[in-house]
């Protein structure tokens, strides 16, 4: 069901370290809601989306990893995860 998805964003932190991190704000839990959505807004926005929920999990890697990539250093656009993630990303409807 197109309707059953998670929303999540990349982000780099606003901090002197910069790193780029991940926040799947659908799982987020009342004692970690508020840090991570105060983190966020407060980072430069990367990209933001939705991943099925059906191989969520696989998803998530994929992101890990694509994440994992920025921090290194390697050049990559939102269109570069798009094209990662498009078995995971529901059909606008």
């Amino acid at each position: 069901m197109e309707a059953d998805k998670t929303m999540f964003e990349i982000y780099r932190e606003a901090t002197y370290s910069g790193k780029y991190k991940v926040v799947y704000f659908t799982d987020l839990h009342d004692h970690n809601k508020e840090f991570e959505i105060i983190s966020a807004t407060e980072g430069e926005h990367y990209y933001d989306g939705f991943i099925k929920n059906w191989r969520k999990d696989k998803a998530k890697l994929l992101i890990d990893k694509f994440v994992r990539r920025l921090n290194e250093g390697e050049k990559l656009t939102p269109a570069d995860l798009e094209c990662e993630l498009a078995e995971y990303i529901p059909q606008a409807t």
